[in-house]
């Protein structure tokens, strides 16, 4: 945990940005993988519960009233049964005192000062459920419909949160730099270990692994393949083979739950063959100068553009690609080859805070976001502002049926060479990812450096294989 005094200065900030009302946070419960005492290893709490209230365990609510200044915080000590099962925990009350809250109250007592305050016309702020035991509560709570509890939930609220967990504070950072330290090394791992003839799961297993015996967890499920252009792919079945690409993409938790997120793409045996250098050295030109822009001030909507027009030069210059640079981009056409956005936010969540809104995370009044495919997917927007951490993430995919549809349909065919195209159909993808700060005066790129450069990742690579 933090020292008390940051999650009291927290919840004296957010009082400030809401005002009036009161808000409900509900922690997260265990969750059975097949029967109630199996419960899935890792418990995960709720990210705005950790910002707030920083208990690290299950079973608890709290409150902020607005209007008095008043927090309670809701849960219930073990007795001898649990303690036979689970050894001694420190009494509720002792947790409280660690996050500077002075009332505690048995759960059943949440529903009383609940319909308390409902009863005096009182508006109960909280937060979108993302989660099937937070929905049954709301509804238990405050009458609201499953179906209908995303809707209703605080915008006051999530604007507040947003507008705080944004700027990550020292004490955050340094929990950044920590799951830095061993994604650093997972990816390092990776790299040093793959070879020809292995699967896919062996490589994403000792990752795994390694981030546990580092008293760690994952922050998202390992991205582990030779078929990179499948972004959120999560199959780990294939065997790898001479002269295909592996894409892992992989982050740890600090003790703290902050997330690290990187990817590196490297060849299976010792070399990039020249295709794959070549359109590698596109990727790395294209993060190189998306990271370079990164300062105060700037949209990362501008940043995102900058590297699609990075990418689609790179393109041309292969011929995979034609005609005016600016004019394909503002059409669209390189979304065949970089169907995401450029990176999001991160922090305590890896895709930070998204369970409250991309468009209130990314985006706000002065940006809107766009129905352009590819630019459509992009989660982050806004002007940057220091104390900012996010993911410059670009990458190039050859994604066959997307392509077999798109010459198909005759799309874009003053921007895309769809004969040379297919000479790549089968070639598969490229990410490469780092997390930065945004600065007082600019960026700093967080974590050690792993091998991205096309040399650096043959050294590795030669020594391994």
């Amino acid at each position: 945990m933090f020292k008390t005094e940051i999650y009291v200065k927290r919840r004296e900030k957010l009082r400030e940005l809401v005002k009036t009302g009161v808000g409900l946070f509900l922690g997260n419960d265990t969750v059975p993988m097949n029967y109630p005492a199996n419960t899935y290893p890792h418990f995960r709490q709720d990210s705005s519960f950790l910002y707030y209230f920083g208990l690290d365990e299950p079973g608890l609510a709290a409150i902020i009233d607005f209007d008095e200044g008043k927090e309670i915080l809701f849960g219930t000590d073990v007795g001898i049964e649990e303690i036979i099962w689970m050894g001694y925990l420190p009494p509720l009350k002792e947790k409280a005192e660690k996050i500077g809250v002075k009332e505690i109250s048995p759960p059943n007592k949440l529903e009383e000062f609940l319909k308390n305050a409902l009863e005096k016309g009182r508006k109960i702020h909280y937060l979108p459920p993302y989660r099937g035991e937070h929905l049954v509560k709301l509804f238990n709570l405050l009458g609201i419909k499953p179906e209908e509890a995303g809707k209703k939930a605080s915008v006051e609220l999530i604007k507040a949160v947003v507008e705080m967990r944004s700027v990550k504070q020292p004490e955050e950072i340094e929990e950044i730099e920590k799951a830095m330290e061993i994604t650093n090394e997972m990816h390092l791992l990776a790299m040093e270990t793959a070879k020809p003839g292995m699967y896919e799961r062996e490589i994403a297993g000792a990752m795994e692994g390694f981030v546990i015996q580092k008293g760690s967890y994952l922050s998202f499920p390992i991205i582990c393949t030779i078929h990179g252009e499948i972004l959120h792919n999560t199959s780990q079945e294939n065997e790898l083979k001479e002269g295909q690409l592996l894409l892992v993409d992989a982050g740890a938790e600090s003790p703290l739950h902050y997330a690290g997120d990187m990817t590196r793409t490297f060849p299976v045996g010792k070399k990039f063959s020249q295709k794959q250098k070549e359109i590698y050295s596109i990727v790395l030109k294209t993060q190189l100068t998306a990271i370079d822009a990164i300062k105060p001030g700037i949209m990362y909507k501008e940043i995102h553009l900058l590297a699609a027009k990075t990418i689609a030069q790179g393109l041309k210059e292969l011929g995979l690609m034609k005609g005016d640079v600016e004019e394909a981009v503002a059409n669209g056409a390189h979304a065949l080859f970089f169907p995401h956005g450029l990176g999001h936010m991160m922090g305590l969540d890896v895709h930070d805070m998204e369970g409250l809104g991309e468009d209130y995370v990314g985006y706000n009044h002065t940006v809107k976001r766009s129905d352009q495919f590819g630019l459509a997917y992009l989660r982050l927007a806004k002007e940057l502002k220091p104390g900012y951490v996010l993911t410059v993430e670009p990458g190039i995919y050859f994604i066959p049926a997307l392509i077999d549809q798109w010459k198909a349909q005759k799309k874009h065919e003053a921007f895309i060479n769809y004969n040379k195209v297919e000479e790549y159909k089968n070639f598969g993808g490229i990410r490469i990812e780092d997390d930065v700060l945004v600065t007082e005066d600019g960026h700093r790129v967080l974590g050690k450096y792993v091998p991205k450069e096309i040399d650096d990742v043959e050294a590795v690579r030669s020594k391994q294989v």
